[in-house]
């Protein structure tokens, strides 16, 4: 079996390593290995996915994962990676957000497996424990504070302002990993590139204070060829919160990267084997048009981030607009696809004695006569549901609902209009 940083570097999984000789250093011995997680907003985002799957890959190799939630951190904010102070948030929020995000990483790790169980701590567990003249004695006095201001995380914000506060965010997060290891022998942890001066702050804090070694991981800034941020649309973030990011609209960010992205993104984000990745590649020279790579990306991202049956649904409804079956939908699914398209709202009970379908183009603007409408039936233009209709004295009746509400019309390949009733 490969061992853990071959297996990660071999998927581009790997920016940075306090230690060369990690994969001999833990090939019989396989601490506790952690990764922290700042409750800042009531989700992670896509961006997040990544930390997740390296603490993934680590259980599957036989670590046990500890995730922290920053209940206290989350309280000071993480300078790294910003360029403005954070807006503080309040302790309820904060519990909040830290109760909505354990809920999103449970779904992703196994809590029951053993010794390698994965387990969920929040360091306002020990930080509320801990009075703030006994952190600036104990803690404190082994931070130089030359060394702190060479840190890439605080050295990029002097020009634009740091608080005393984002300033000693170093120090909470240095003294986490200390508690880790006196408490759970955690020995690694893990986190994005824009988290090594914090890990390596960790690392000098247990070797002052237990003269021992420990390690750090760190893992790529994921970005798009043209060097945009992974996980941001024109509208934010891609949430991992299917409440505020539905699985149809991770499926669509998905399924729309560029041919330049799509296997680096398969290497990292899913589990499939490398091999499989070459076979991929190759559809992706000789038959682009068919996006064959991009639609297993998103098929497998959106399945590991919101189930199979989501997925499944996500994809369905991505294929109706290129001709696939429109049914078994919910209103909100069908609203998303076709936003923006000419809707007409109608009464339910018209569908009762059967509706018209001539009428039903005219009500939703689709023809401009009934003449048009019978030309265009006759023609084999007009689709319910993406069914083609033949019959000019056609009539919809609830068995053509293809959601609660909705019934979708087509006119020619890409014309589509929605009829609501209420």
């Amino acid at each position: 079996m490969t061992s853990i940083i071959t297996e990660l570097a071999s998927r581009d999984l790997i920016f940075q390593v306090t230690n060369q000789d990690l994969d001999k250093i833990f090939s019989s011995d396989k601490p506790p290995v952690y990764c922290g997680f700042d409750p800042t907003s009531s989700s992670l985002h896509l961006g997040s996915l990544l930390p997740i799957i390296g603490l993934m890959r680590f259980q599957q190799a036989g670590f046990k994962p500890i995730i922290v939630i920053g209940g206290a951190t989350g309280m000071i904010g993480d300078p790294s990676g910003k360029s403005s102070e954070r807006v503080l948030l309040g302790e309820e929020d904060i519990a909040a957000n830290a109760a909505a995000i354990e809920a999103q990483l449970r779904r992703f790790l196994d809590f029951d497996k053993g010794s390698c169980s994965a387990q969920v701590v929040n360091n306002a567990s020990w930080f509320n424990q801990i009075l703030f003249v006994d952190f600036l004695r104990d803690i404190g006095k082994h931070f130089s504070i030359g060394v702190i201001l060479a840190k890439e995380s605080v050295k990029t914000r002097l020009e634009t302002g740091i608080s005393f506060t984002e300033f000693s965010y170093i120090l909470l997060q240095a003294y986490d990993f200390l508690y880790l290891y006196d408490n759970y022998k955690c020995k690694i942890q893990l986190g994005g590139q824009d988290q090594w001066g914090n890990i390596t702050a960790g690392i000098e804090l247990i070797r002052r204070l237990r003269g021992q070694e420990v390690f750090g991981v760190t893992l790529p800034l994921v970005t798009t060829a043209s060097g945009k941020k992974f996980g941001k649309s024109e509208a934010g973030n891609i949430w991992l919160d299917g409440a505020l990011t539905s699985p149809y609209q991770l499926y669509q960010y998905l399924i729309n990267v560029s041919d330049q992205d799509v296997i680096t993104y398969l290497k990292i984000f899913t589990f499939l084997s490398l091999e499989k990745l070459v076979e991929y590649t190759e559809k992706i020279r000789n038959k682009p048009e068919e996006r064959e790579s991009q639609k297993l990306l998103a098929w497998e991202v959106t399945r590991l981030v919101h189930g199979k049956e989501a997925a499944f649904m996500a994809q369905k409804a991505s294929e109706a607009l290129f001709g696939g079956e429109i049914s078994g939908f919910t209103d909100k699914i069908l609203e998303e696809i076709f936003f923006d398209v000419p809707k007409a709202k109608l009464l339910f009970s018209a569908l009762a004695g059967g509706l018209d379908l001539i009428e039903s183009l005219l009500s939703c603007q689709a023809v401009s006569s009934k003449g048009e409408a019978k030309r265009l039936i006759g023609q084999g233009g007009v689709y319910v549901n993406n069914q083609k209709v033949n019959d000019q004295a056609r009539k919809l009746t609830t068995q053509d609902l293809a959601s609660e509400h909705f019934i979708v019309i087509r006119t020619g390949k890409k014309k589509f209009f929605i009829l609501g009733f209420e």
